[in-house]
């Protein structure tokens, strides 16, 4: 019996696995979905007397909102510290030569491998003993270090595959270092920046160990809801997680269009190596 045909007649396995495992994954929020408008709340199945009600209350829901907001800062204040960062360890990670770069290299992964609660804690104590008040300040900072390795390493993957032979005809050419690194490495950078950028955002968003030990007067959104949740599930945090959901997809599909028109199309790629060779 041929390879091909073994394929054949597994084909209808893996389908059905690979049916069972996305049923697995999103089965849940679709379910999460559907009852943001059920109009029986979160009881009752199948929902019935579809609503816009619970959107309605989540949108007069003062609390929630200020919550998204302080969530919405703290997110985007901790992409600039980790992107501020962990690009120039990237460029340290791959350019430079120095003493304990082996040791920097595993020390700079360490928050990715640490567990949350203990991230937070560690800098509760350090904020403690530095008699610094906790407020969205201090969950900026927690964010921003937790997330300076995904920075580094987001950057340093895109260092690995850029094209060295364009910086070099810079420097050449006369350009220097700072000169060669905004208009030649930064540019070609775009794509892993946008994407380390994407991935920190995401994940402050939804960050809720540090944050809980970090969190002063003001809520972040992911303590809101895990503070209502504790006095049960209601209809308006099925509404706001929708939301969540909606926002997240749209920024999957912005990243994918942004690399899609980066690479370009494949038929302009080929049109373009078979001028270069018709040329010479």
């Amino acid at each position: 019996m041929s390879g091909a045909n073994v394929a054949n007649r597994r084909s209808p396995w893996l389908l059905m696995h690979a049916l069972a495992v996305f049923a697995f994954l999103y089965l849940p929020i679709a379910i999460l979905i559907i009852y943001s408008f059920n109009g029986a709340g979160v009881g009752g199945f199948p929902p019935r007397d579809l609503t816009l009600d619970w959107y309605r209350r989540l949108f007069a829901d003062s609390a929630i909102w200020e919550s998204v907001g302080n969530s919405l800062m703290v997110a985007g204040c901790a992409v600039a510290i980790a992107l501020g960062l962990g690009i120039p360890a990237a460029l340290a990670l791959d350019r430079a030569q120095f003493p304990g770069k082996a040791l920097f290299r595993r020390v700079v992964l360490l928050p990715l491998i640490l567990p949350g609660i203990i991230t937070g804690l560690s800098l509760l104590m350090l904020f403690n003993e530095s008699r610094i008040k906790l407020s969205l300040l201090t969950i900026i900072l927690g964010h921003g270090t937790a997330l300076i390795s995904v920075a580094t390493t987001e950057v340093f993957a895109g260092l690995q595959k850029l094209e060295r032979a364009q910086e070099e005809a810079s420097l050449d050419l006369g350009a220097n270092y700072w000169q060669t690194f905004l208009r030649i490495t930064l540019p070609n950078l775009k794509l892993s920046i946008i994407g380390a950028a994407l991935l920190i955002f995401t994940l402050s968003m939804d960050e809720i160990a540090v944050s809980f030990f970090l969190i002063g007067r003001n809520n972040t959104l992911p303590l809101e809801i895990w503070g209502r949740l504790r006095r049960g599930i209601t209809p308006e945090i099925n509404a706001i997680s929708t939301i969540i959901f909606v926002f997240s997809l749209a920024a999957i599909v912005l990243w994918y269009r942004l690399r899609r028109s980066a690479e370009g199309p494949p038929e302009i790629a080929a049109e373009l190596i078979e001028t270069v060779v018709q040329g010479d």
